[in-house]
């Protein structure tokens, strides 16, 4: 009987031990490393006169993740403050004056967490939140000084929005505040129910994407009409506070190019719960600054027969032309928001303008699904996109929307053709506030990554819309990582720069003419001791013939012709042809930092790590995935014999590893072949029935491919997993699909064949992971498992 006893209490004591161990720590030379202060955020100001460094927090303690969170129509609120749960934020704000390089640091609050700065147009002030204990402040900082001056009695609601914007005069902000006299809150969970929940379809087809933090009950009805609900005013810098209209949900607010007009969307009943607050029936409205509806534009019912990569029938995409005095457009599609009805034109663009009085004007028609628009500074210029989702190609056109007669294709490729990719015209702001494309004379500037099969070489390009030739005002060298920031005068001779290259730290360079570039920017180096990682580019071929290409990463004091046990990092992603598949992403010439919970960490424990490796999945966009394992499994063989071929893999010592679909691709890898001795799968999805709807770029649903469904599966594999797989995820995952039951179920189906895994649930966290005790568990972890299963393998059977 005592030995009984014994024997319970030892297992007790044992359970007690593994599931209640505490968040652990990784080695000392990763927490120095993953220490290191964060480089603070540079954004230049529209008066092209300064730069704001915003400095963030890099990882908040676990403590501030565990504040108050509602999951209510597909959003996070903390309902201590009316504001999104977890917005990231800036913890300091230092002006620097570009013409001598002098730095101001603002004087903000003690404990201060700004969100959403904005500049006003003229430069002379930012805007900003403040979160605080018990709500989001407002303050403006006053750029010439640096003084911050806090808005006093606003308190800005931020649950669907950043809950402010400057109004075209510059001087006032058009904002959301918290309303008053809704009286007590809601209770945060149902304690005694008034009835069931219930839901009722009856014909009506549409797409049930897997969204989490849904409406469950009445009361989560109440408690996100009472958290979303706001008052629309205009505060003025002086703090005189003009309310406009009655408080109601309002999910997005505008106003005109004159600030005479606002238009105005508004959430409405009924909710749902199967779908996210952007599905709710809505109302868009055009009003006068006393509040007064001028125009309805639209009254859109509950958006729930939506097929995939569908779009709403009725205007969408609606916004204020920059350069008209109250001018709206919008796009309507012509066939019914359907993407599988092979008609054309699909969409219709629409301009309506004050007094709003009279019909729509139809503008153009687009052969393909409208994807949005740009407007030059002047002389009419629009340009604007479509999208064909069989060919997967983008076109880019230009137009005179004041007379569309005449339309010019600037652009038509295929959507994952980086190296023919013509970049992005380069904008400013006007003096309302509103973004332009730049026009010098008749040319405009395009920048973009400038990809090539040596890597990323980011331009700066003047191209003259008349004949689309173009002239490179700039790219980056050969042997560094350069990219463009601004331009500081419309005639392209003068633009800023951040430059970085393998030794040193990416800094803000000034351009003009043909003068040595100028540093603006002094960060120095936070980390010498990853100087000695080596990385290079590595291209090879598959089996079928497909390119394909990984950063080789080795550790510091690597020894020419040692083998290393090796990572094997990937992320899956598809293309419609093997010329596009085959195309190089990314630059070896970044300067190499390591933070969060990356892979890289792995260098510092003496392994060599495959980084972005390509996995691309080729084929017909309807079909592709049919092949989907032998593509990952033969891309992978192809990367681990190439690094075998080099002389760096040790073939009997790797392991894989992926984060999202990553994660499924691990899986899958370890399910269906005996290429690695463990894998490590974060955040993931592996039964794909229960994204019955589509998964990443599927289009069927479940009952229209249910064998590709189950054949992806790892799930349904579980037994074939002989390796050793470590799952982690956060408990509060919101992203699209992986669902936390995803990795819990999926590491019950690996226990109960009898296979080795471990499951890592990370309290409070999300999709991705941000707590600094989160952060160094998972490191801790994937070291760990790694270590015993591949560093230290033991010997195939």
């Amino acid at each position: 009987m005592k030995r009984t006893f014994a024997s319970i209490l030892f297992a007790v004591l044992a359970a007690s031990s593994l599931f209640a161990q505490g968040y652990k720590q990784p080695p000392k030379e990763v927490l120095d490393v993953l220490n290191i202060p964060a480089s603070p955020s540079t954004s230049v100001s529209p008066a092209r006169d300064r730069i704001a460094m915003l400095t963030p927090l890099r990882y908040p303690p676990i403590a501030e993740l565990a504040q108050p969170m509602l999951r209510l129509g597909g959003i996070r609120i903390n309902p201590d403050i009316n504001g999104r749960y977890g917005s990231p934020y800036f913890v300091s704000v230092v002006l620097k004056n570009i013409a001598d390089g002098s730095e101001t640091k603002v004087a903000l609050p003690q404990g201060a967490r700004i969100v959403s700065p904005q500049w006003s147009a003229d430069g002379k002030y930012i805007a900003a939140g403040n979160i605080t204990a018990n709500g989001v402040e407002l303050w403006v900082i006053e750029t010439a000084t640096a003084k911050a001056t806090l808005i006093k009695g606003v308190k800005l609601n931020t649950t669907l929005s950043s809950g402010f914007s400057w109004m075209p005069d510059q001087r006032s902000l058009l904002v959301n505040l918290v309303a008053e006299g809704l009286g007590p809150a809601p209770k945060r969970q149902d304690v005694t129910p008034e009835g069931p929940s219930i839901q009722e379809t009856a014909g009506r087809a549409g797409a049930v994407q897997t969204v989490q933090d849904l409406l469950k009950s009445p009361n989560d009805e109440k408690l996100f009409e009472y958290y979303t609900t706001s008052q629309i005013a205009k505060v003025t810098m002086d703090g005189k506070v003009t309310k406009i209209g009655r408080p109601a949900i309002y999910d997005n607010m505008d106003g005109s190019p004159d600030g005479k007009y606002l238009l105005v969307s508004t959430v409405q009943k009924p909710f749902s719960y199967l779908f996210p607050y952007s599905r709710f029936p809505k109302t868009l409205a055009v009003w006068d600054m006393s509040g007064k509806m001028v125009r309805e534009l639209m009254k859109s019912p509950l958006q729930d027969a939506l097929p995939v990569g569908g779009v709403p029938t009725g205007p969408r995409s609606v916004s204020w032309i920059p350069t008209e005095a109250a001018t709206l457009m919008w796009a309507e599609a012509m066939d019914g928001g359907d993407p599988r009805k092979k008609i054309t034109p699909r969409d219709q663009v629409k301009t309506m303008a004050a007094p709003f009085d009279g019909d729509a004007k139809g503008l153009i028609m687009v052969e393909e699904r409208f994807q949005g628009r740009a407007f030059g500074e002047r002389n009419g210029v629009m340009f604007f996109y479509d999208f064909n989702r069989d060919t997967n190609r983008r076109r880019m056109f230009m137009t005179d929307y004041r007379n569309p007669a005449q339309v010019t294709l600037l652009s038509d490729l295929n959507t994952r053709d980086r190296y023919n990719d013509p970049g992005t015209p380069v904008t400013k702001m006007l003096p309302n506030g509103f973004s332009v494309v730049i026009m010098d004379g008749e040319a405009v500037y395009m920048t973009g990554a400038g990809a090539s099969p040596e890597g990323d070489r980011p331009f700066l390009r003047r191209m003259t819309l008349s004949d689309k030739q173009t002239v490179e005002m700039f790219r980056s060298s050969a042997d560094s990582y350069e990219t463009f920031v601004a331009l500081l005068n419309d005639k392209g001779f003068s633009f800023i720069t951040r430059k970085e290259s393998l030794t040193s730290p990416p800094n803000l360079f000034k351009w003009t003419g043909r003068a040595a570039p100028m540093p603006l920017t002094d960060f120095k180096d936070p980390a010498p001791q990853l100087r000695g990682i080596k990385k290079q580019l590595v291209k090879y071929k598959r089996a079928d013939g497909v390119d394909l290409s990984f950063t080789l990463y080795l550790p510091p004091n690597y020894k020419e012709g040692e083998r290393l046990p090796t990572v094997l990092w990937a992320y899956p992603l598809e293309f419609t042809d093997a010329s596009t598949a085959g195309q190089v992403s990314g630059s070896t010439n970044r300067f190499t930092t390591i933070g969060g919970y990356s892979h890289l960490f792995f260098l510092m424990q003496g392994y060599a790590v495959l980084d972005e490796t390509t996995m691309p999945i080729v084929g017909d966009p309807e079909k592709v995935n049919d092949t989907f394992i032998e593509q990952i499994v033969a891309s992978a063989k192809a990367a681990i014999d190439k690094g075998v071929e080099m002389g760096v893999v040790d073939p009997e010592r790797v392991g894989v590893g992926g984060h999202s679909y990553g994660a499924f691709m691990t899986a899958n890898l370890l399910a269906h072949s005996d290429l690695f001795r463990a894998g490590i799968a974060r955040s993931g999805a592996y039964n794909r029935t229960l994204t019955p709807f589509g998964f990443q770029s599927e289009r069927r649903s479940f009952w229209e491919a249910q064998s590709l469904y189950t054949r992806v599966s790892p799930f349904f594999y579980a037994d074939k997993i002989k390796e050793p797989i470590l799952f982690i995820h956060g408990e509060a995952d919101n992203n699209q699909g992986t669902f936390p039951i995803q990795s819990e179920r999926m590491y019950a189906a690996v226990q109960g064949n009898g296979g080795t895994a471990r499951l890592v649930m990370l309290p409070l966290e999300s999709h991705g992971y941000s707590a600094r005790e989160s952060t160094e568990h998972t490191i801790h972890e994937q070291l760990e498992w790694f270590d015993k299963y591949v560093k230290n393998a033991k010997p195939r059977k």
